[in-house]
């Protein structure tokens, strides 16, 4: 059986992430690199959640905890 392929954009895996207080990001990049072998998706939650600390030092408003991580579907051009 063929392997479905992943939305691979430039070396990097889109995901869609959703916070406990109910916001939502888009096409959030993740090396692809970072991901696979025995722990899945489960290095893209940490990479994400390091993204946000910067971000949140940088802006001054911190972001809420992660609720939902899903890898963005595939757009039809």
């Amino acid at each position: 059986m063929a392997k479905k392929k992943q939305q691979v954009a430039n070396g990097f895996v889109l995901f869609d992430v959703v916070y406990e207080d109910g916001t939502q990001t888009s096409n959030r990049k993740v090396p692809a690199a970072d991901l696979g072998g025995l722990d899945g998706d489960e290095p893209a939650r940490t990479f994400i959640e390091m993204q946000d600390r910067k971000i949140g030092e940088v802006s001054g408003m911190a972001r809420g905890r992660i609720k939902t991580m899903v890898r963005s579907k595939r757009r039809v051009a």
